[in-house]
């Protein structure tokens, strides 16, 4: 039976305080089996299942809000589908780990140097024999503060060439290890912090994919965590548009109300039209970049809901005056969501990656062109 549409997700997520840590969301989420319900078969290897992981996101972001959804989605998305490539006795317990709850595992890609250049990241990995060693520093990484392990994108050689990384799976208790909570208020319960890494030796057992193939599995993989945000994106715009319509209906203006203010009207149903926009592109391309990793696909979801959640956020917040500067009311819902613009892969980059595959995008939207 598929546990996130029976009843039990709802129950799960309401047996938890609203400001529950990720960490405990993620426990609660694995221990009632809703986590396995979001892969085909409930392995990460089989690929997600778009609508499972659409209903579990809208239910967390509902009660917990963007920190603790963000520490959910990107490990369900990018981090335990690329550590289930990993053959290992130690990749294979840690999966099996995080699925059930009983840890979490934080994704350790973005390095000290400019997010989005992955083949220029610093951190790295020699390898001598049986031996590993990791040495580098990962900034603004969710579930940080909380992980038992890191999944590392290292280093292996100089250089920019797409086969001189991989991955590392490394315990948040060996020696070298350091975590530190980032310095931002907004986003405490995801666990965000920076880890350095100061000459952690470890067996090599420890790699997680075969030697040289970091950059293309993240590559495959960063396509699923564009979806996630995408379906997230279109449940949080309909839960701030639900609350902003009811506040707007029962805000007294003159003898009328904010609601039937037609220039509010007008506005608020152009937000619509744009969260419907984004949710019929999660309907088209999910399955695609779902079951194929298709990356144009995942890109024009990506850039379609930076742009849709910041609109509608922003308006909605507009809307609510004074009372949306209220600690955890909208405008602090706000600046948190500006993360739809930038993780994953920044708006402007992703439009770069549409723009390279121009030709493609034109024939397929001429009658009779491929669906995607």
């Amino acid at each position: 039976m598929d546990s996130t549409s029976d009843g039990t997700l709802g129950s799960t997520v309401e047996a938890l305080p609203p400001d529950a840590s990720g960490a405990e969301v993620w426990s609660a989420l694995g221990a009632a089996g809703h986590l396995t319900a979001c892969y085909r078969d409930g392995d990460p290897r089989r690929g997600l299942r778009p609508a499972a992981l659409a209903r579990l996101l809208a239910a967390t972001d509902a009660r917990f809000g963007i920190p603790a959804t963000l520490s959910v989605s990107v490990p369900l998305a990018t981090t335990l589908p690329v550590l289930a490539t990993g053959t290992t006795t130690t990749a294979r317990q840690a999966l099996k780990d995080a699925l059930a709850g009983r840890v979490t595992t934080a994704l350790a890609a973005t390095d000290v140097t400019a997010g989005t250049d992955l083949t220029g990241l610093r951190t790295a990995v020699h390898l001598d024999g049986d031996t590993v060693e990791v040495t580098g520093e990962k900034q603004w990484i969710a579930n940080a503060t909380t992980a038992a392990w890191f999944l590392v994108l290292a280093r292996l050689r100089p250089g920019r060439h797409f086969t001189s990384f991989t991955w590392v799976l490394v315990p948040s208790d060996a020696p070298g290890v350091h975590v530190r909570p980032a310095e931002s208020a907004l986003y405490a319960a995801s666990g965000t912090g920076h880890v350095r890494f100061d000459g952690v030796r470890l067996t090599a057992g420890h790699l997680v994919d075969r030697v040289g193939m970091g950059l293309p599995s993240f590559a495959r993989h960063i396509a699923t965590e564009r979806l996630a945000g995408a379906l997230w994106g279109v449940a949080l715009c309909r839960r701030v548009l639900a609350d902003t319509r009811r506040h707007l209906a029962g805000r007294a203006h003159g003898e009328a109300t904010l609601w039937d203010n037609e220039a509010i009207r007008q506005r608020f149903a152009a937000c619509l039209v744009r969260t419907q926009e984004l949710h019929a592109l999660c309907e088209q391309l999910a399955e695609p970049v779902a079951r194929r990793h298709d990356t144009t696909a995942a890109a024009t979801l990506k850039a379609a809901a930076g742009a849709t959640v910041g609109q509608v956020l922003t308006d909605c917040a507009q809307w609510w005056g004074a009372a949306g500067f209220a600690d955890g009311s909208l405008q602090q819902t706000r600046a948190q969501a500006a993360l739809f613009g930038i993780g994953g892969g920044a708006t402007e980059v992703v439009l770069g990656t549409l723009a390279d595959s121009a030709d493609h995008i034109l024939a397929r939207l001429a009658p009779g062109g491929e669906t995607p």
